[in-house]
């Protein structure tokens, strides 16, 4: 099964490039859900039989979530409209698109992850998982709703159903969880129905069973669009005719009756639940009705019968009697069939004529006499003319609750009013879509193909066929239906003459009554319409929560940093207070403030560190005096018997302080504004007092442990399961090692969010100040600049006090790659030496920190951070060029390859037979080496390494290089008089200068 859903996941991956070959790749997608029919049409036999095919698959066993399957009677019918109505559109979309349509390969991926997601839903016993693939179906739908994203009507339209069905489905799994764990923990949607049937769901825990119910029914209900919900249905038809016919016909407004029909033979018995299925059912049915006959856009007459219908099929599915239910499932395959054929004829309406609106419309149905009897057997099964499927359903339905109690007489009362309903749009939509009209221009044009033609015959005839055959497809819907045991019930196309076929007869004659006087009803309509709409209440809400959010907005987020950390500090201290105070908690008998004079030291100087940079008005001594706080935390790691603690806090403290540095470079030497002596002495205490109530929680935590610390296993375990003696890498690369590939993974995107905010360029990369300066470059100049590339050497010439950047003469030495440094006299040259000297000694020992970090104190994460101290003096000797000469590559690369190289090492082990990031020791023997061991951990902490690399070579260019370009342009204004005044060589040089510090940059990023 799991194979069988993936072939539709593989499918929408591949449909971009499937579809780059033109719109025929629909029907080779529509190969994936017609295997997919194929193989469910298989079952039908066993299903029938009264057989379950269960499957299951391992997921997540930590936390016992699987992925379990469960294809019994409901989910094999559901099963097969999913993907025969799917495999039919996508064939009907292979010509409904014009060649020169946009984004099919998009819309192709989406409907066919759709198909995958709504496919999941339906064959899935987990509730959990369910509710996975619910709310991928709500993602979906909402691409697929939105996909003419350059129309409002679509935005909006997309907006307002993801919002709608994202609450309800929140709502939902609220629902679920609490029916789970009345489950006694398990998540079994059969096993939840079993318990409720049986009397031990929910039992002696009060209102919490119907509480469940409630909750679930929302979600339900918002799915299928039930009153108050509806609104939503109609404004989706924004989307394309395809996602019509398939979304809102036959899949996704189907999963909530889905699951009020699944859960019914266990919650049917609830009042609550019977309330809501019949007050939402019966208004959904009602208003839908009434509002399709007052719409004149064809495909509108068909989104609000869909949302009638959908409160019809609620009420028999969810009303708990075994006769109504039988019915309800027999209408919800009708529906689907015959909903899905007329959309498609819409769509083929419109693409041909250019028009829906059936005002316009007139000899449709000369001109599409196919089309025209196709849709007029959709119609016939939509009101419910015999012998269709819906005849069949409501007749069921009548017979069984006609002559019962007080609900069952509102309950059928209100079905036979819809149902009249239903014929009068349904005879006005196939009026107003064929029929030729006095008055009304004729058109004769038609733009038809097989592939528009097929599915909506195919669909047509199979609702056709589902009445004729009703007895023969009854057995398996009764397997779903038989809700109380002992009763039995038979779908039949004839139950003789009685009083449902009388109240049929009257149904059809009001119909037609309606249809016969609509101008009448229409006038009636438009006078009494009430401008009390849900659309419009939604509409209001979301205003009114635009309007809220932007008064706690103002509020609360005043762009104080000071503001916002009182806050913070405050509701802290509260909090630590309240705990204290009504927690019981006592301080311990004793506290050893330090185990040796050097720790106490160390301290003391770390606090007077601290309180020193608090009171610094220059930055760059608060910068760096809050690195000797860093430093000293770390020695004090070292003085308690921690090096590897101390070697990560140290490296990491000196990549904060050059981020810092390069920072503050672009900042007033000198912090502007002093708070008052109030605000001073506020912070201070609060300042205090954090420090006080931490210590104190710390103290307290400590003191009132009563199990041995976990901390005590890792030395165990890490040599065990990591083979490593290093605890605090093992942990890292094995014990936790999907903490690291998580925050490796969110490191690095927001390294490059953040990075690519400094980096915007016109599509020459170069700023308009710059190319306005320097001019367009030529020939000669571009063979210039690649002598430059070759050694990036120049050197100064004077000439009245100015200093201007000329070539150097070839043949000269440099202890860097680059010396050129805008802004900058010279180059100390100790520091461009020691620079050249040790820059491969600090990589060399990263890489030892690297392999030996396992046993030994480094790993990924520390060599990294040495890697990136040696690219950070390489920048600070070279500038901003040096960091392309000293490692060509782009720092998104490193990263991205490092969460390759990650991943690799979480994968890997799976296909061999293990578990995620199992790690494996390898033992083998190298000459001059000798014995070698080896753990598989390393290849993680490769992935781990490439990326802080990456990192800190990102940092590096984009708050070190970046900058410094951008003052560089801001400093060619400054030079303006410059260029006005100095002679044609002069003015050359500068602008070569420039532009060639531009084309390295250039080359820099795309080597």
């Amino acid at each position: 099964m799991l194979v069988l859903l993936s072939l539709f996941f593989i499918g929408a991956l591949c449909a971009p490039a499937i579809m780059s070959k033109g719109r025929t790749g629909f029907v080779i997608l529509a190969l994936i859900p017609a295997i997919a029919c194929g193989w469910f049409i298989l079952q039908v036999p066993q299903a029938i039989n009264g057989e379950v095919y269960v499957s299951s698959v391992r997921w997540l066993p930590q936390i016992g979530l699987s992925l379990d399957f469960r294809v019994d009677a409901l989910s094999t019918v559901m099963a097969l409209l999913v993907t025969g109505v799917g495999s039919l559109v996508l064939l009907y979309s292979a010509r409904y698109f014009r060649k020169s349509a946009s984004h099919l390969g998009r819309f192709a991926g989406v409907f066919l992850a759709f198909a995958g997601a709504m496919l999941g839903l339906v064959i899935t016993d987990n509730t959990l998982i369910m509710y996975m693939f619910w709310e991928l179906t709500t993602v979906f739908s909402f691409l697929l709703i939105g996909h003419y994203s350059g129309r409002g009507s679509s935005r909006r339209a997309a907006r307002q159903a993801i919002i709608v069905t994202t609450a309800g489905g929140l709502a939902m799994l609220v629902g679920l969880i609490m029916l789970g764990e009345m489950n006694g923990g398990s998540y079994s949607l059969a096993g939840i129905v079993e318990s409720a049937q049986a009397g031990s769901l929910g039992a002696g825990q009060g209102a919490l069973l119907p509480a469940a119910a409630v909750l679930v029914l929302i979600g339900a209900f918002s799915k299928s669009a039930l009153f108050p919900f509806h609104f939503w249905l109609p404004a989706a038809m924004a989307a394309p005719t395809p996602v019509s016919a398939y979304l809102h016909a036959a899949a996704m407004v189907k999963a909530g009756v889905y699951l009020v029909a699944r859960l019914a033979p266990g919650l049917s018995y609830l009042t609550q639940w019977q309330w809501m299925v019949t007050v939402a059912g019966v208004t959904t049915l009602l208003i839908g009705g009434y509002r399709a006959l007052k719409q004149n856009d064809l495909k509108l007459v068909l989104a609000f019968g869909t949302v009638s219908q959908l409160g019809l099929i609620t009420i028999m599915v969810g009303y708990g009697d075994s006769e109504v239910a039988l019915a309800g499932l027999m209408l919800l395959c009708a529906h689907a069939l015959f909903k899905s054929t007329l959309f498609l004829t819409v769509g083929i309406i419109d693409a041909s004529f250019g028009t829906r609106d059936l005002r316009e419309l007139s000899g449709a149905g000369r001109a599409m006499p196919a089309i025209a009897v196709f849709a007029g057997l959709a119609t016939a099964s939509m009101v419910g003319l015999p012998p269709f499927g819906a005849f069949v359903a409501k007749e069921q339905a009548f017979g069984a609750l006609i002559g019962g109690d007080t609900h069952s007489t509102i309950t059928w009362v209100a079905i036979a009013v819809g149902s009249a309903l239903t014929v009068a749009y349904g005879a006005r939509f196939w009026w107003g879509a064929f029929a030729t009209k006095p008055g009304v221009q004729k058109i004769r044009y038609y733009r038809g193909s097989i592939l528009t033609t097929g599915p909506v015959a195919v669909l047509s005839i199979a609702g056709l066929l589902l009445g004729v055959l009703s007895s023969r497809w009854s057995p398996i819907l009764e397997l779903q239906a038989n809700l109380n045991p002992g009763e039995h019930s038979h779908l039949a196309l004839w139950h003789g003459f009685g009083t449902p076929l009388f109240v049929t007869i009257i149904v059809f004659v009001v119909g037609f009554a309606i249809f016969a006087v609509w101008p009448r009803f229409e006038s009636f309509a438009k006078a009494h319409t009430s401008a009390l709409r849900a659309e419009s209440i939604f509409n209001g809400l979301l205003r009114q929560l635009e309007r809220l959010s932007g008064f706690v907005t103002g509020l609360t987020q005043r762009g104080s940093l000071p503001a916002y950390l009182t806050t913070i500090f405050m509701v802290t201290l509260v909090s630590l207070a309240i705990a204290f105070v009504l927690g019981g908690v006592s301080l311990p008998d004793s506290v050893r403030l330090w185990d040796s004079p050097a720790q106490a030291g160390t301290a003391a100087v770390t606090i007077l560190a601290a309180i020193l940079a608090a009171r610094s008005r220059h930055r760059m001594k608060a910068v760096l005096l809050m690195g000797v706080t860093g430093y000293g935390v770390a020695l004090i790691y070292e003085l308690y018997g921690a090096p590897d603690l101390a070697l990560t806090q140290v490296l990491s403290e000196t990549v904060t302080l050059v981020i810092f540095v390069l920072v503050l470079r672009r900042f007033p030497p000198y912090f502007s504004n002093r708070p008052l002596r109030g605000a001073r002495t506020s912070r201070m205490i609060i300042a205090v007092l954090m420090g006080t109530a931490f210590s104190t929680l710390a103290a307290i935590a400590a003191g009132t442990r009563i199990h041995e610390p976990i901390s005590k296993l890792f030395p165990d375990e890490a040599y065990s399961f990591g083979y490593g003696q290093n605890i605090v890498n093992v942990t890292l690369v094995d014990i936790r090692a999907w903490d690291t590939i998580g925050e490796t993974s969110v490191l690095v995107v927001c390294a490059i969010g953040i990075a690519s905010l400094l980096f915007v360029r016109d599509a020459h990369g170069r700023t308009d100040r710059l190319r306005n300066v320097i001019g367009p470059m030529d020939s000669a100049l571009r063979a210039r600049l690649a002598t430059v590339l070759s050694g990036h050497q120049f050197s100064e010439s004077h000439k009245q006090g100015e200093k201007v950047p000329m070539l150097r003469q070839p043949g000269t030495t440099s202890w860097l790659s680059t010396v050129v440094r805008r802004g900058v006299d010279s180059v100390p040259v100790i520091l461009a030496v020691g620079t050249r000297l040790v820059f491969y000694s600090i990589f060399a020992v990263s890489l030892f920190f690297l392999f030996s970090g396992h046993n030994a104190p480094g790993g990924g994460f520390a060599g990294g951070l040495l890697a990136g101290i040696a690219l950070a003096l390489r920048y600070l000797a070279g500038g901003r060029f040096e960091l392309g000469a000293a490692l060509p590559v782009l720092p998104a690369h490193l990263m991205g390859s490092g969460l390759i190289v990650a991943t690799g090492a979480v994968i890997v082990p799976v296909l061999f037979g293990g578990l995620p990031m199992q790690t494996v020791m390898f033992d083998f023997t190298l000459p001059w080496f000798g014995d070698i061991h080896v753990a598989t951990a390393l290849v993680f902490d490769v992935g781990v390494y490439l990326a802080v690399v990456g990192l800190c070579l990102e940092i590096l260019r984009s708050l070190g290089g970046e900058i410094d370009r951008h003052g560089e342009i801001e400093g060619l204004d400054n030079q303006d008089h410059f260029t006005l005044t100095a002679s044609d060589d002069e003015r050359r040089a500068v602008r070569d200068e420039a532009e060639m510090q531009e084309m390295l940059a250039a080359w820099e990023e795309e080597k």
